[in-house]
């Protein structure tokens, strides 16, 4: 009979604890990314006439209708959305946020809004879309287009 004695296993966290704590931080991260929602929202299809815009130190205000090129469109990275103007008048945002991997997107060129990471491309009309690897479109967010200004709802 041996006198050693076996080392004793660190304790290990249950299973309802790891899993708890992975659901709790993905959450948090997602509402982080996402503010909070404010993306699950259809945007809105309003024209509205080039502007003055009030300036961005109004609350909720992205910016101006002649910031956003016709066919194109204007990332707002701190607000993770990015609104595009795929026809004169006719403004659209969505989520930032590229469905493949949670990747920002970083430009929108050529009628699509392209995510740098694994080169999903997306329609700036829809969020369809338009290359892959990204599973899904992107979300729409909530803005609202008043006297040439575009805010989020």
């Amino acid at each position: 009979m041996s006198t050693e004695s076996q080392p004793v296993p660190a304790p290990v966290p249950a299973r309802r604890t790891v899993i708890a704590c992975v659901g709790a931080a993905g959450l948090a991260a997602a509402l982080t990314a996402c503010g909070g929602g404010s993306d699950s929202a259809a945007g809105t299809g309003n024209a509205a006439p080039a502007g003055d815009g009030g300036g961005k130190d109004t609350k909720g205000v992205l910016g101006k209708t002649s910031d956003i090129p016709q066919g194109g469109g204007k990332i707002f990275a701190e607000q993770g959305v990015v609104v595009t103007q795929p026809a004169a008048g006719r403004f659209k945002a969505f989520s930032a946020k590229c469905t493949h991997q949670g990747c920002a997107v970083s430009s929108v060129t050529d009628g699509t809004i392209n995510c740098p990471c694994h080169g999903s491309k997306f329609d700036v009309a829809d969020g369809s879309v338009k290359a892959g690897p990204a599973p899904a479109p992107l979300p729409a967010a909530a803005i609202s287009v008043e006297g040439g200004s575009i805010r989020l709802a």
